[in-house]
């Protein structure tokens, strides 16, 4: 297990009114934010199976996922460790508190969502369980 501090500001300056840049074919990138509230990312796991997944991170405070494009599946682990497989869907966000992960079943980076979370937090990773 590790623990990762993120501290603010934790995303890239933008001028006002200005563009992000474009989303790039890695597994996360931070786009913009607001310092002390809030920031987004780009994320397309570069896993294509359940299996590829090695290891779940738990943020010390939720997460909103929106699919962009393609497709996109969240491993998420309960309490008592057991981990179900979600979808995202079109048009639709998922709030994420628990353990999780993700894969694109189409192919690596294939599928795009965007996050929004705090611009300050701790992340836990650990082993997934098999």
């Amino acid at each position: 297990m590790r623990t990762v501090k993120t501290r603010k500001p934790s995303f890239p300056e933008l001028p006002p009114d200005g563009w992000t840049a474009p989303p790039r074919k890695e597994t996360w990138q931070v786009i913009c934010g607001d310092t002390g509230h809030w920031r987004v990312g780009l994320y397309a796991p570069k896993n294509s199976r359940a299996e590829q997944c090695r290891e779940l991170e738990r943020h010390d405070c939720p997460e909103l996922f929106f699919l962009l494009s393609g497709r996109l599946v969240l491993l998420l682990e309960d309490a008592s460790g057991a981990v179900r497989e979600v979808e995202l869907e079109a048009g639709r966000g998922l709030l994420v508190a628990s353990p999780h992960n993700g894969y694109c079943p189409d192919g690596p980076h294939t599928g795009l969502a965007l996050v929004v979370e705090r611009d300050e937090f701790d992340t836990v990773y650990h082993e997934r369980k098999k």
